[in-house]
């Protein structure tokens, strides 16, 4: 069928992805103050100037809005992965240190899309395989970097296994859980519960640290 529109195909898919753009960063705005599980799309709609039924041309559900918001948190979240690979280079603990400190400070300032992503918060909302594939990755990638700080002797071949990786994985997500929960709007570097993480880390490190150090 003919396009009698007017306007440009890459124009068309240009204003879509702006549209696009602006529900989601609305959607963030509306969860931010009432709860990420009340997202409400009749309201959404409203703030866009469209109708509801106009809404579902872009996003059919509420959970294809959770699960763009998801994917979009961990695309923010590459960079600190690349970054953190490239340091581990040559010092694997600094690298998982600075990276998982670059995480909480991303997860504080982006505290929906936290929430979405570690906390799973909304009822009978599950990502779909590909995003989670990609989620999944990247805690891979993580769990890379401190099987190469057992490689490099930084610490002993039990802190480089699964289990360490998952101890660590849950001594960063309580620091980010209890922040959240006890201070959402703290300052991105100010946090009270935020800034103990360094001192988490180094527990666990210390806790790992080869026998003669």
């Amino acid at each position: 069928m003919k396009d009698t529109s007017g306007v440009p195909p890459d124009r068309r898919q240009r204003r879509r992805a702006e549209t696009i753009a602006e529900i989601l960063a609305i959607a963030e705005e509306q969860m931010a103050a009432d709860g990420v599980a009340a997202l409400n799309l009749a309201q959404v709609a409203r703030r866009m100037g469209l109708t509801p039924a106009a809404l579902y041309q872009y996003f059919a559900a509420k959970n294809a809005i959770y699960e763009a918001l998801f994917a979009l948190g961990m695309a923010e979240l590459e960079p600190v992965l690349v970054a953190a690979e490239k340091r581990a280079q040559t010092d694997p603990v600094a690298a998982m240190t600075t990276c998982q400190q670059d995480i909480l400070r991303w997860c504080m300032n982006r505290p929906v899309l936290a929430q979405i992503i570690f906390l799973r918060p909304v009822p009978g909302f599950e990502p779909s395989e590909q995003t989670w594939a990609f989620a999944l990755s990247q805690f891979q990638r993580l769990r890379e970097i401190l099987r190469m700080a057992g490689a490099a002797g930084q610490v002993r071949p039990e802190g480089a296994t699964d289990d360490a990786m998952e101890i660590l994985v849950c001594l960063a997500s309580g620091v980010l859980t209890r922040q959240l929960a006890n201070e959402p709007d703290a300052p991105v570097d100010g946090g009270r519960i935020a800034r103990l993480l360094p001192t988490v880390l180094d527990m666990f490190f210390t806790y790992y640290a080869p026998r003669d150090t």
